[in-house]
């Protein structure tokens, strides 16, 4: 059976908000798609969809995006968080 988390959110993009807001270590496109078990290139289009929703950020560091979220992204990580608590 499926989590009821699945019902509500599509599992993928609302883990790596959730994970962007738990970490405050700098992040990064690979690691992101590692934590939340998808491939990189899955990865890469979520987090373009979500920058043109203005939920994440990038800040490019020689050949490296690092990844932030965006103070609407922080409140929408929340948001999930307080649903996800309350579905338990």
């Amino acid at each position: 059976m499926k989590d009821n988390f699945d019902i509500f959110f599509r599992r993928k993009p609302a883990l790596m908000l959730v994970s962007l807001k738990k970490n405050v270590r700098m992040r990064y496109g690979s690691i992101l798609a590692k934590e939340v078990d998808c491939t990189y290139s899955h990865a890469v289009k979520i987090l373009q969809t979500l920058e043109s929703l203005k939920l994440v950020d990038f800040e490019k560091k020689g050949r490296i995006k690092i990844i932030r979220l965006t103070k609407k992204g922080r409140v929408v990580a929340d948001a999930i968080e307080n649903i996800q608590s309350l579905i338990r």
